[in-house]
This record gives C-alpha cells, structure tokens and sequence, in this order.
C-alpha cells in the first residue's frame, strides 16, 4: 500500500503505539528485575575482543544452534537470520503506514535487498513450518511433556509475516494483504515478553555478558555472602540468563542426572529462578530452595558441565546450580550424612577418604619417590586418589615411570591436602579455602613453579579456582604432558581400547586429542556412542563419588554399558574418579562375562614401555 488515505494513517498510528505501548508494559518489568538484581562480584567486560568474538559465532553465526542439532539448528538460524534481515524490511513497512518511503523499491539497491528479502522470506517460511510439525507432530520429549499452544500461534503469525511479504513483493498488492501483514507484525511485538521468544531480545546479550570461561564460579562477595540464598542473592547476570531461557530442552538431553531417573532438570533450575523472580521479584528475602527450586535436584548435579556446553543461548547453569549449594551448606540448611561426613574428612586428615597423612607418607617410601626441593623440573601433584587409593597409586606409578623413562626430574611435596574440588562444587568455600590455603602455602614454602597431574579435577581446580588466594602454579595434565613426548615413546600397537573423555578435560579444559593421541601409539582406538565434547558423564563430579547411593540408575553402568558395546578389549580413562566409579561398574554390568581390562592413559604408556623392553632383550617375543 503506497499511499495509505490519512484515515488509515490514522487507524495504523493508534495500532503501532498501542502494539508499542503493551511491549513497553511488560517488557520493562522484566529488565527492572534484571536492573535492580545484585551486581555480579567482580565482573569485567575485559577482555573484550573475546566477547566480541563468541558474539560473532554464536549470535551472528549461530554457530552453536547449529553444532548440537543440525536441521532444527539450522532451521532456526534461519528464522533469525530472517529476523535480522527484516529489521529494514519492517522499518520500511512501518514507514510506509504514514505515506513515506525508507528504500526506494525502484533503486538498485532497494531492488536487490527487496529480492534478497523475499527469497529469505522463502526459506524461513520452510523453516517455520519445519519447526511446527517438529514441535507439534514428532514431539521430542526434551521439549517437555507439555506443549503450549503460544508456540503454534507465533510459528502462524512468523509465516503470516514471510507470506504476506512474499505476496506483495510478487505483485499481490491488495490493501488487505498489506493489513494482515501489519497485524501480524502488531499482534507479535506484545507477545514477545509474554513468551519464551523473550530470547529473541535477551539472548545476544546473555551470551555477550556472560561471566567468561566455562563454568566459571565466582567469588563470594565478602563474609556476608553465603551463596544463593534469596532473591537478594541473585544476580543479574543469573537474571539475564534466567529470563533468556529458549526452553529448548538441550540441557535436559545431556543431563547425565536426568538421563539416569534423578529429580535434577537443568531446565527446570534456570527456569525455577524466573518464576522465582516473577513472583518475589530480586528484592524478595523469600528462600530460592522451595516452591521453585527442589533441594534434592539441585544436589543431584555431577557438575559435568553438559547442560552449560549444550545450552544455545549462553545459560551458565553451573555457578547458578553450585550458588544454590553454597547457600545450602554455608547456611546449614542441607543436611546430608554423607555431605557432613566428606566434610569431617577434609577437615580432620585433608583427604576425602578419611585417611591418615602418614599413609601417603608409607606409600612415598615404599616407592622412593623423591621430595620435591625445588631443583627438580616438576613437582608431582599426587592428589587424593593417587595417594590413598591403590588403583590411583598405580596410575601415579605408572607416569613415575615414564618420567623416569624421559629421564625428566620431579618430586613430591612432603605435605599435601585435597585440592578442594569436592568441597568447591558441592557450596563448602570455608573448606575449600582452608585447603587451597595451606596447599598454596607449602608449595611456596617448596618453590614450585611447575605441577603436573592425573587428576582433571584437580588440574581445574588448581588454575582456576585457587586463583582467589592469589598466583597459582602453572599445572598440566599428564594425557597433555605425555602428547608433547610421544616422539621419545616406543610404539607397540596391541590392544584395541574404548577411550573415556573426562568431563573435567573435554568441556572443561576442551582437551580432546592428546589422550588419543596417547593411547594411538600402544593400541587402535574405538568410539563410544558419546564422545569427546559430549562425552556421557562417570558421575563422579560434584562431589557426588562420596554422597552415597543414587536414585534410579547409576550414572556409571549407563556410561559403562556405552563402553563396552564398542566391544574393545580395554577401557582407557585419564581420570582416577572415573576409574573409580567404572571399576564398580564394569563388575555391576558384566554378568558374569569377561569383563574389559580398565587402565589409564599412562598405564597403557607404561605398558608399551615394558613391551618395548622385552623385544629389544628377545627379538621372537615379538611374535
């Protein structure tokens, strides 16, 4: 409609101020709840460019829709690529409702945006519709069990939108072709704060604004913060993130709690917080642990970080899941028999297992293993398992070997406590802090400058949360040290082997490649049905290998049972938690069949090593 009478100005001014003025309505109580939410303790914009540069990937490019869910992935970038391709689109069309013109149509470049428009128009009206019978046909269970009928309306009215553009840039120039398309643009403007599609606005933001690092977990703001107890508590980044929720389900689908019959949701945490807001509002002293959030869910997380990884719209369901334990447990509100006697243990003898310090010293003497005295190239961070357990002191005896091998220098530190891990992901900062404490001071005391580990949970703890106390020692992982000497390493291929990422390496620390690499030269390697950056979780992490018994089925025989329909011979991990919880499981799930052998990276290394020897002495071994 080139030139609408001042009649229908009239009627399409009071429409689009009305549309305006009911977006307006509810949209600025949502960010007044974002705005007046407690400021994030210590956030930083800097660095920017890597802001910029996720914004760019995952917003822009919609990198990430796409990676985890190819087809409706890529049908929703679509829809949004739509989005922005029509903000000149509706600009000129709103223009037009007053008898103006914002892009010559006859011009050429008014010629071809308006083409481009229209083909665009094309593709996401397929998309749309691809989307509808996905949501309301196939129905994918991660969806939810319910499905709101807001979605079909806002598929029709996107499709009206595309249809009744595409119809008019064909020649189809009736008036009322040109009113349902503004309709449809005023009915779809004041439903946005309404619905889920909130995100459409929110998102870029939420993913440009996050805390930075996967996972990160900041830091309580003095002694007054205990955690994530109220709404005061609650910030705006959590807010921001709560409110962008698509409600895709994504997190659900890779929740290894959900997956395995536990109460915990992902989902249903993010969105617990903004019911939480829409009804308390941030000011409110009213518990978060209750009505909207379920205890028990929220202590079923392993922290394995795949709902954070998978999640499209930058949610960092992790510092929200780990706030909520820490006001829990720093307020004594979580009551756990298991929780409190971890708690004693790490308290009383700086180990998880209970044990006394003058067993680790045993197993260090029995061994020869050197002290650290500040000469040698590494200091060798035993950790919790490769100092009391027997299976974990194999592994450590294993890359003693191999250093011994590269004839590369190391020692031990006389005194070590847990590194805190447990106590940091399950809300203890107090403990957590006592042990990064007294760990940090000895390894000054002992000037280490370079650590090395089988522990991926150490290794994350250690570089990343110890950084609170102050400068932390450079720490790497045995899988990564043993990738960077692999040219000194025999190679005697024997065995094939299932490799078992860990999630504290693959999302954590986006370590994939070195381990097989490792494993490469001893053995071929298999695939499980999970694997690399969305590897099924041990369910260890979170401090879950010491809190008993779980609900429903174990999330270690679930992994295990992928791991040996690859049908290899050996499991490989590179975590002593994951050997720990497979090392049950594998006996649980065999039924009295031959169980694989379990072993470490650098067991398999060490393993290669004794091969190697025993061909160089006899030739025919070999054969």
């Amino acid at each position: 409609m080139h030139n609408p009478s001042w009649m229908e100005q009239a009627v399409f001014a009071f429409f689009a101020i009305a549309s305006a003025a009911l977006f307006v309505t509810k949209f600025y109580p949502i960010l007044e709840k974002i705005r007046r939410s407690k400021k994030d303790p210590g956030f930083s914009l800097s660095p920017v460019w890597p802001r910029v540069r996720t914004f760019l990937w995952e917003v822009m490019l919609q990198a990430k829709v796409i990676r985890e869910r190819p087809l409706p992935g890529l049908a929703h970038a679509f829809v949004f690529w739509g989005f922005c391709i029509f903000v000149l689109v509706t600009g000129d069309h709103l223009a037009r409702g007053f008898g103006w013109t914002l892009l010559n149509p006859q011009g050429p470049i008014g010629q071809f945006y308006f083409l481009f428009a229209a083909f665009f128009a094309v593709v996401v009206m397929v998309a749309i519709a691809g989307l509808f019978i996905r949501r309301f046909l196939v129905r994918p269970q991660w969806l939810g069990k319910k499905v709101s009928a807001e979605s079909g309306f806002i598929a029709a009215l996107i499709f009206i939108l595309m249809a009744t553009y595409v119809a008019d840039y064909c020649g189809y120039t009736e008036r009322w072709i040109w009113w349902l398309h503004t309709a449809a643009l005023f009915i779809f403007l004041p439903l946005l704060p309404f619905t889920k599609h909130l995100h459409l606005l929110l998102s870029p933001f939420a993913i440009f604004f996050s805390r930075g690092g996967f996972s990160k977990i900041p830091a309580l703001d003095g002694e007054e913060d205990f955690g994530l107890l109220t709404g005061k508590d609650i910030t705006q980044i959590a807010a921001l993130q709560a409110y962008s929720c698509v409600e895709c389900g994504r997190c659900t689908e890779h929740c290894p709690a959900y997956n395995t019959g536990k109460v915990l949701n992902p989902k249903e945490i993010i969105l617990g917080v903004r019911d939480y807001l829409n009804e308390f509002g941030p000011a409110s002293e009213e518990p978060l642990l209750g009505k909207h959030i379920s205890q028990e869910a929220v202590f079923q997380c392993t922290t394995c970080g795949a709902c954070e990884y998978q999640c499209p719209v930058g949610i960092e369901h992790l510092p929200v899941i780990i706030g909520l334990r820490r006001g829990a447990v720093n307020t004594g509100e979580w009551e756990d028999d298991y929780g409190s006697k971890l708690f004693r243990n790490l308290e009383k003898n700086g180990n998880p297992l209970g044990m006394a310090a003058s067993e680790r010293d045993k197993f260090i003497q029995k061994n020869d293993l050197p002290i650290f005295d500040g000469t040698q190239e590494y200091c060798l961070w035993l950790g919790c398992m490769g100092s009391y357990d027997p299976k974990g002191r194999e592994t450590v005896l294993a890359l003693v070997e191999v250093l011994q091998h590269l004839k590369i220098t190391f020692g031990v530190l006389k005194k070590e406590k847990c590194s805190g891990d447990s106590a940091r992901r399950l809300g203890n900062d107090l403990l957590f802090e006592k042990l990064a404490g007294q760990n940090l001071t000895a390894m000054r005391t002992a000037n280490v400058t370079k650590l090395l580990s089988a522990c991926p949970h150490c290794v994350r703890t250690i570089s990343e949360d110890w950084q609170e106390f102050g400068e932390v020692p450079a720490i790497e992982h045995h899988t990564e040290f043993l990738s960077r000497h692999l040219n000194q390493l025999p190679q005697v291929v024997e065995k094939d082997v299932v490799f078992h990422d860990p999630c504290y390496m693959s999302r954590y620390r986006e370590v994939i490649d070195a381990p097989r690499e490792d494993i490469a030269i001893n053995a071929s390697i298999r695939e499980p049905a999970h694997t690399g950056k969305r590897s099924f979780c041990c369910g260890a992490g979170g401090g879950l290998a010491f809190l008993g018994e779980e609900k429903g089925n174990r999330v270690s025989e679930t992994r295990a049972k992928e791991l040996l329909q690859t049908g290899a011979s050996t499991v490989a991990v590179a975590c002593p938690f994951c050997s720990t919880m497979f090392r049950d499981a594998l006996v649980q799930i065999s039924d009295g069949s031959a169980m694989p052998e379990l072993l470490d990276v650098v067991q398999i290394a060490a393993a290669g090593l004794k091969r190697s020897e025993l061909i160089s002495i006899d030739p025919v071994a070999e054969n």
